[in-house]
């Protein structure tokens, strides 16, 4: 058997833009052939789906689920909206999150090589891929374990467009910890409480407050009582248990949720896209560079 060096699967992965374990697999498969192995790639849809990595995938869905003590969420990415709607890749989604909280990955990387539908995660993407001909990808996810005294509260928004998992301890009531996960859905917030704030986004919001303080002209014995009042409503503005309740604006999060006995112990987020810098597509300007060629 040729020898499989290093070399190759470099030329391989620079010819295909596949990874480098499936490029020496394949390599191993052809006894080292290289030409052979590009045929490989194709015939399996991996050279396919690799020609589409660098693509922008910004659309999707993010899914969660629940099972006992268990609950995951995730974040599938496609190239558009349109594939949001797509059986297969709802099926995938949903094969992928529940995977995931079944086998406790530590990274996306890992992820790949659970069982899922009637794969892989991996082989399930490359298989949606090829089928529906965009880039596909999990992105993110997070997985979240409780006790038999706490409260998952699993949501999703918009079809899928945001999904969330709180949990609550001191409570085992899920339609309360629902009822929190709308409430995160809507209002985003950043933190449990602002005890979590690092202190570095405090001093750096500080300075921000300072400079539009001074710019409003405001008298220097004033700036500082200023700068504390507004830095209380931003910190109250990103930390869930501050915001009113959205059920009952009378009542803040915490104070509903230590009606209940409870607290938030945790709670993830997930919303499609976003962090993801979109491609801006101008196609006047695209017609009139191919006409000017």
């Amino acid at each position: 058997m040729a020898k499989v060096t290093a070399q190759l699967v470099k030329k391989l992965r620079d010819m295909t833009g596949v990874g480098m374990m499936d490029a020496k697999k394949a390599l191993v498969a052809v006894d080292g052939d290289i030409d052979a192995a590009v045929d490989h790639l194709r015939e399996t849809g991996m050279a396919k789906a690799a020609k589409k990595a660098d693509r922008i995938a910004a659309e999707g869905l993010a899914g969660v689920y629940v099972n006992g003590n268990v609950g995951s969420i995730t974040e599938i990415n496609s190239e558009t909206d349109f594939v949001s709607k797509n059986q297969q890749f709802q099926k995938l989604v949903k094969d992928v999150t529940e995977a995931i909280a079944e086998g406790n990955p530590e990274t996306v990387e890992a992820a790949q090589s659970l069982k899922a539908g009637d794969g892989t995660v991996e082989t399930e993407i490359l298989a949606a891929v090829t089928k529906i001909g965009e880039k596909i990808e999990l992105r993110r996810f997070a997985r979240v374990e409780k006790t038999d005294a706490d409260a998952f509260g699993a949501y999703s928004h918009m079809g899928g467009r945001i999904a969330v998992l709180v949990v609550l301890e001191g409570t085992t009531d899920e339609d309360v910890a629902r009822d929190i996960a709308m409430h995160i859905a809507a209002i985003n917030p950043k933190y449990v409480s602002r005890d979590q704030v690092s202190q570095e986004e405090i001093d750096h919001e500080t300075k921000i407050l300072t400079e539009q303080a001074l710019n409003e002209g405001k008298p220097a014995n004033i700036v500082e009582k200023m700068i504390q009042g507004r830095l209380n409503k931003y910190l109250a503005e990103i930390s869930l248990v501050d915001q009113p309740f959205v059920k009952d604006p009378d009542l803040t999060v915490g104070k509903y949720i230590a009606s209940k006995g409870a607290v938030v112990k945790s709670f993830v987020r997930f919303e499609v896209g976003e962090g993801i810098e979109k491609r801006e597509d101008n196609f006047a300007e695209e017609v009139m560079n191919q006409v000017n060629k």
